[in-house]
């Protein structure tokens, strides 16, 4: 076995661990009594999605001949029965990130969804978005394709930009709206029940993007400056949060540090190889800062997305996406390039956007007809974990609290 297979074998294991890191990072965020509901919702998510992955996931996501520009068709590999045991290696490469890209909406909706009802929209989701943008970003498909139609440079997203952050982040909207708002949406009151929970969490989401941001690399220089960047730009961003925070008279927290080396990791997803470390830092400081105001934004437009998935990983995601269009290495507006790159990069972002809101927003609407999708109110009142589930995320001797 090849070095570079050692690497991506590797990477695989430091990707898979992340969805359990956010299944901890979403669980301290929320309250105690859908602490159990929202962590099932990231491990129910790595189970649908890695059966459908296996089954026609890969196939749909990899074009073949005969194939149109929407996905491959899910038959022609049914069960990886055709596939070379070669290429498994990055066959599950593939599907952990699919897993976790599925995970990430599930924190939209917190505090009022069923375990059934997630898992029928994650698998649909998975199918009908998730697989088909994968493949119009990595199997050949029409953003691919658009430098070579428009004369431009390709597009740029190595690990998911568009295809993970944008695709989740505008599914997450579309979901936040069917669902509806939880009845005492307002700011301050819902606080996270576990800080401790949520700084190990994001801990195993930076100790795994290394894998998810380079699992593919295979020269040293290309893999050191991803490195160097998947630690700059959200460091940068912690920074930038903080900043803004202290700026608008706000006490700084651990949760906000946090939050803000997510934003700064989904910036640079998309723009690790093809940054110079001095922009990827800038990157990052505008993502923490951009992040920390976005998210006040649902309550000024009533939409409650629990877990701030839209204001955190669409909005770095467009931004990311986005800015290497003016500072790409080589090919940036303002780094000796043209307006092409960063014309490509807009129209792959809104058509992600479109799709993935337009799509999402259908499918949520017929699982809400097939199985009422939110919880009854008496459910969320009295606590999802005991009454759907059964458990409690704390035994704790004599204590009723929720």
């Amino acid at each position: 076995m090849e070095a570079t297979d050692v690497w991506t074998l590797t990477s695989t294991a430091l990707v898979l661990i992340m969805t359990p890191g956010l299944a901890l990072f979403y669980g301290g965020l929320v309250r105690v009594r859908s602490v159990v509901n929202m962590m099932l919702f990231s491990v129910s998510a790595m189970g649908m999605v890695g059966v459908l992955w296996i089954l026609f996931g890969y196939s749909m996501s990899v074009f073949g001949e005969g194939d149109g520009w929407f996905a491959g068709s899910p038959l022609r590999d049914f069960g990886l029965a055709h596939t070379d045991p070669s290429e498994f290696i990055g066959v599950g490469f593939g599907a952990v990130f699919a897993m976790i890209t599925t995970a990430l909406i599930s924190g939209a909706i917190a505090d009022r969804v069923g375990l059934g009802s997630w898992v029928l929209f994650a698998g649909i989701w998975a199918s009908l978005v998730y697989f088909p943008v994968a493949a119009w970003v990595w199997g050949g498909g029409w953003i691919s394709k658009l430098g070579v139609w428009l004369g431009t440079p390709d597009v740029i997203d190595l690990a998911g930009g568009t295809a993970i952050h944008i695709n989740a982040g505008a599914a997450a909207l579309a979901l936040a709206l069917v669902v509806g708002k939880r009845r005492d949406f307002a700011p301050g009151a819902h606080r996270p029940h576990s800080i401790p929970l949520v700084t190990i969490g994001a801990a195993l989401l930076w100790f795994g993007w290394i894998g998810f941001n380079a699992g593919l690399a295979t020269e040293a220089g290309t893999a050191g400056l991803i490195l160097i960047n998947t630690l700059g730009a959200p460091a940068a961003a912690i920074m930038g949060w903080l900043a803004v925070d202290t700026l608008r008279g706000r006490k700084p927290g651990v949760v906000g540090a946090a939050s803000g080396a997510v934003a700064g990791l989904v910036a640079i997803t998309p723009a690790a190889a093809n940054l110079s470390p001095a922009f990827a830092l800038l990157l990052g400081a505008l993502a923490g800062a951009a992040c920390a105001v976005a998210i006040e934004w649902k309550f000024r437009l009533g939409f409650d997305d629990s877990l701030d998935v839209v204001g955190l990983h669409l909005v770095a995601g467009v931004l990311g996406t986005v800015y290497l269009g003016f500072f790409a290495l080589s090919d940036g507006l303002f780094t000796g390039g043209d307006s092409g790159l960063l014309l490509v990069q807009v129209i792959s972002v809104v058509g992600v956007v479109l799709y993935s809101f337009v799509v999402s927003l259908v499918i949520a609407l017929g699982v809400k007809l097939t199985t009422g999708l939110r919880v009854p109110q008496s459910v969320e009142d009295s606590g999802i974990d005991a009454a759907a589930h059964g458990e409690t995320a704390y035994a704790l001797e004599g204590s009723d609290r929720t």
